[in-house]
């Protein structure tokens, strides 16, 4: 049997469920799932309804092609980068979700206005723009997230969100995307109320001893 089969079935799946949840259209976006210094990732240019376990490559955390015939998505030096800084992730999911995205677009975080940023951290932070499918563009979300967030809006591109698993990934880059609308729709109104850091933190707690997350 071949290296990592449930993660490379997990990587057609959630590649499935993020044209079902409309974070991405096409073959928009990424997904990647590890285990140790072994990772599943997207294959480039595939159709998600086409992926299965056979057409996922898998690499190391330098990048190499350990296993597989397709090449891995360009983006891989993006993951590869987030895996090293963050040994507690397992999993991530990259999408371009048109909320998150409009404000990727504008290079503006998105702060605390709905409780449910507390799966991400305080806010949703913003990288500065690097090229897709470099190291640079990783090394850049990794230093926005930096420890105490799971997700990053990447400038003038989309988001990167992670998790434990495969389900925590997909479920915080879902959360990205409807805090991002709430906020969207708050500033279109008036001038959002922002909940404190200290109460953002004491969710975040109650959501990682209660809900099982990150």
């Amino acid at each position: 049997m071949s290296e990592l089969q449930e993660e490379r079935e997990q990587v057609g799946e959630l590649g499935r469920e993020m044209l079902s949840q409309e974070l991405t259209r096409g073959t928009g976006g990424n997904v990647s799932v590890r285990t140790g210094n072994l990772i599943a990732v997207s294959p480039s240019g595939v159709p998600y309804e086409d992926v299965t376990p056979d057409t996922v490559p898998i690499v190391d955390t330098d990048g190499q092609r350990l296993e597989g015939d397709l090449k891995p998505s360009n983006e891989t030096p993006m993951h590869t980068t987030i895996y090293r800084d963050r040994p507690d992730v397992g999993a991530i999911v990259h999408t371009h979700s048109p909320y998150a995205s409009t404000f990727a677009s504008l290079g503006r975080s998105i702060p605390a206005s709905h409780y449910l940023i507390a799966y991400v951290g305080r806010e949703i932070p913003v990288a500065g723009y690097a090229p897709p499918g470099t190291e640079e563009l990783g090394e850049l979300a990794a230093e926005a997230m930096g420890d105490d967030h799971d997700a990053v809006l990447l400038q003038n591109h989309g988001v990167i969100a992670v998790g434990e698993t495969g389900e925590d990934a997909l479920e915080v880059a879902s959360m990205v995307e409807y805090c991002a609308r709430i906020h969207h729709q708050a500033l279109a109104i008036g001038e959002p109320e922002i909940l404190p850091d200290e109460e953002v933190d004491d969710l975040r707690t109650m959501f990682t001893e209660e809900y099982g997350q990150q």
